[in-house]
């Protein structure tokens, strides 16, 4: 967190923000709820948000399509298997996610989304590793329920990418203008229940990949660390989304805005968590914005958006790093030279739930 400006504070909970206003005909009602955001984007990294909009029974249709989902055999589970896929889209079993260590896995299954694109989309014959078409289960109705959740969520994200610009005093579209066709990952979590876990860490303190993060938990579990060394809950609030800036924004703000390390405790109770990771176009270089590099804020080194993710991804899932020990999979040039966020160690791909 060394950004010349940024100013983690102590906090002892996470603020609540109605976004409602974002969607106003008056200008200086937006620019109210934008600074309200960027306030919380510099001193917390992380804030709640209410009023987004979105009709409750997507996600409830969302969530019932998921249990059915993960109540399938695994057999029949492992028909999506992501492995299968040449986009890193579908079922992720127990174990396949996680750093090469002795420690076990956390006991958790999850199935991977994002941006659903046609079979002969070019970026997608051209080998993309994270554009493409979606896996899909032979399951009624759950490929619909994902899909509107999913639309929905996303606009709510490109609403908060027009907040942050406006919040650091940018042009309105400095980012949006780079959100055209993004690899955007939306994850369906699920952590059984677990009779013999202890109240103990389950994914280990990280820092999140993309821009931000919308999530939708269904208990609690998350923490987040303050600027005094304090671990902070972030239970679930009826009516909210959590919301927590990630080592993009970090880096184009220079530090400015704070991607805060978070963790997920280990619990007994069963839980879903649904992440929305808003990401930016995968070729989009991302460095400072010039008003945030001074004299006394080095530089950071500029990188690829879906250069980072998939650098990460790949060394975090075991399908992809037999891919790379077999020599099928070769990581982009310099793409393992994005340490300086230094929060990575122990982290699954995006776990945060």
């Amino acid at each position: 967190m060394s950004g010349s400006a940024s100013a983690l504070a102590a906090f002892d909970s996470v603020p609540v923000i109605d976004i409602s206003g974002l969607r106003s005909e008056l200008r200086a009602e937006r620019e109210r709820v934008a600074a309200e955001i960027g306030s919380a984007a510099r001193e917390v990294g992380f804030f709640y948000i209410s009023g987004s909009g979105i009709d409750e029974s997507l996600f409830e249709q969302m969530l019932t399509a998921t249990k059915e989902f993960f109540a399938l055999p695994l057999e029949e589970k492992m028909r999506s298997y992501i492995g299968l896929s040449r986009c890193h889209r579908g079922y992720v079993p127990v174990g396949e996610e996680g750093l090469e260590s002795d420690n076990p896995p956390d006991l958790k299954e999850a199935f991977d989304t994002a941006l659903d694109l046609p079979a002969d989309d070019p970026d997608h014959l051209a080998g993309n590793p994270m554009l493409g078409p979606n896996t899909w289960p032979d399951l009624p109705g759950f490929a619909e329920a994902v899909t509107s959740y999913y639309r929905a969520v996303l606009d709510v994200g490109k609403q908060l990418l027009w907040a942050f610009a406006v919040a650091l005093g940018e042009d309105p579209d400095v980012f949006s203008r780079h959100a055209t066709k993004t690899p955007s990952q939306l994850r369906l979590m699920h952590y059984p229940y677990d009779a013999g876990a202890q109240d103990s860490q389950g994914i280990g303190a990280h820092t999140d990949y993309e821009c931000f993060t919308l999530l939708k938990p269904t208990a609690p579990g998350l923490e987040v660390l303050n600027g005094a060394g304090e671990w902070i809950d972030v239970p679930p609030v009826d009516g909210t989304f959590v919301v927590n800036i990630g080592d993009l924004l970090e880096l184009w703000t220079n530090g400015t805005f704070v991607a805060t390390s978070h963790r997920v405790r280990r619990v007994a109770r069963e839980r879903y968590s649904f992440p929305l990771f808003f990401n930016v176009d995968y070729h989009t270089e991302v460095k400072p914005l010039p008003r945030f590099v001074t004299a006394d804020g080095p530089r950071r080194p500029a990188l690829r958006a879906g250069e980072h993710l998939f650098a990460q991804t790949a060394q975090t899932f075991t399908y992809l790093r037999r891919r790379m020990q077999a020599g099928e999979l070769v990581l982009p040039d310099g793409s393992l030279a994005t340490g300086q966020f230094g929060r990575q160690a122990g982290r699954g791909v995006d776990g945060i739930s």
